[in-house]
């Protein structure tokens, strides 16, 4: 009888440790949403300002697309974070299996949750880095100042 239970406290102690590694991993991927909101907030003034040269060609038309791609992603980080959200809420169930396969559900599905978060992230990478490079390139020159 007491191997049984020493048995089940040494299989409840493994969940738990691995529902904090998952929980973790979650706070993680909430932290990197979070920063990238400040980017998306900075990004967002930067195409809304006036420090491009007005003549550039299409230069309306690219703004615009941008604009258009940093407000998509805004709207799927928000979603990625309400999945996160349920995600956490729901790894406390993880002490309620009883068998492997509960467990291994959860783990499938963080694995999931895990590959969307990095694909959203690199998504936005390349986004960001697409946006720098072109406002890079038009920015208005300071006209250097003369001496009287």
């Amino acid at each position: 009888m007491k191997t049984k239970k020493a048995k089940f406290k040494s299989d409840q102690l493994k969940k738990r440790k691995k529902m904090e590694e998952l929980h973790r991993a979650s706070q993680q991927w909430k932290s990197m949403l979070r920063f990238m909101e400040d980017e998306m907030i900075f990004i967002d003034r930067l195409l809304n300002s006036y420090v491009f040269e007005p003549d550039t060609p299409n230069l309306f038309e690219r703004l615009q697309d941008y604009l258009n791609r940093i407000q998509e992603s805004k709207s799927k980080k928000s979603l990625i974070k309400r999945y996160i959200s349920n995600h956490e809420s729901h790894l406390g169930g993880m002490l309620e299996c009883k068998d492997a396969v509960c467990d291994e559900e959860y783990y499938r599905k963080h694995d999931k949750l895990r590959a969307e978060v990095m694909d959203f992230v690199n998504e936005f990478q390349d986004l960001k880095s697409e946006i720098f490079n072109y406002a890079g390139g038009i920015l208005k020159k300071r006209k250097p100042e003369t001496k009287a």
